[in-house]
């Protein structure tokens, strides 16, 4: 009986210190920001979305007049209370960075054939909310509003000195990374206004390996770092893998990972990685956000991170009582 209770008492011992090793009870956190996915634009079901479904086709009733990946729309998630813009980005053929989402032109624009073939000036002239309807075609509210708004990534940082971005490649090219790393390297302001890249690994991996200390995530990044700290969180030790990086973790996943919130945020901010919550993780891709008063219910006060939102013009305006 006797060797039961030290088994017992050990298993306490160990169970405590697990506990205390990991807990964020006695952690005050830190302050919250906010990351605007595609800026303020126009949402859709995502239920049934995949690589190919132009989702310009099929929006929720229309609230406002935003779209996404346009200066407009990055001026009111900022002054919606967003730290960081996430914008999507191709390497034209003469060269130039256009922020866009899709592959192809024919479902949001009234161009046709694939946006990186194209160059600048013939993407200055399409209409960017040509595409769009929330009734199956009979209406199109914002035909005609788009013309010339598909910026460049240049004019973007130009136009927001201050503020900072999160890039996403939408190809596989390795070439666009590159390109992007140069352009980094090569402007001060670019580089600062530059949060973080994800995307396509090759373009990712290009530009991470392309400039000192830029930050960024690919899907096989997210595993790497994650496997690793599922299994040895416990002991405090930060994997390779999650040193001076952008760690996403889905709400729904989230509180299964040692030390979160407070405790993880501090470990892994000691080497240089900070943390990107999204919404609930079902097997799709990792776009899902904090979109709603009962998901954001769910983000620990003081969380020292990112929350990523594709709503923020009703996210913004609730988080001041939380920071």
């Amino acid at each position: 009986m006797r060797w039961f209770v030290r088994f017992v008492l050990v298993l306490l011992g160990v169970g405590a210190g697990l506990w205390a090793a990991n807990t964020s009870l006695f952690s005050e956190g830190g302050e919250t920001q906010l990351l605007a996915h595609r800026g303020v634009h126009q949402t859709f079901p995502a239920d049934g979305v995949g690589n190919d479904t132009c989702t310009a086709a099929q929006i929720h009733e229309p609230t406002h007049s935003f779209l996404e990946n346009t200066v407009a729309s990055m001026n009111a998630a900022f002054e919606a209370g967003a730290d960081v813009v996430e914008l999507d980005v191709h390497l034209t053929s003469d060269g130039q960075f256009a922020v866009f989402h899709d592959w192809t032109l024919d479902c949001r624009t009234d161009g046709t054939g694939v946006t990186h073939e194209a160059d600048m000036a013939e993407l200055r002239d399409l209409d960017v909310g040509y595409g769009y309807t929330a009734d199956g075609g009979e209406t199109f509210p914002f035909r005609g509003q788009g013309v010339g708004m598909m910026p460049t990534l240049v004019e973007v940082f130009d136009l927001f000195a201050n503020r900072q971005f999160l890039i996403n490649f939408k190809s596989r090219r390795a070439g666009e990374g590159e390109a992007l790393a140069e352009l980094l390297n090569g402007s001060l302001v670019a580089r600062s206004s530059t949060l973080g890249v994800y995307g396509g690994r090759p373009p990712t991996d290009a530009a991470l390996a392309g400039v000192e200390g830029l930050r960024g995530y690919t899907r096989r990044s997210l595993l790497d770092c994650g496997k690793p700290l599922l299994a040895l969180g416990w002991s405090g030790y930060v994997p390779e893998a999650c040193r001076e990086t952008l760690l996403v973790l889905p709400i729904n996943i989230a509180p299964f990972v040692w030390g979160y919130p407070h405790r993880l945020t501090a470990r892994l901010a000691e080497h240089g990685t900070s943390v990107i919550l999204i919404g609930p993780y079902s097997g799709g891709d990792f776009s899902s956000g904090i979109d709603d008063d009962e998901t954001l219910a769910r983000v620990p006060n003081g969380f020292d991170g990112f929350v990523w939102t594709n709503r923020i013009e009703e996210i913004g305006p609730m988080m001041p009582e939380r920071r």
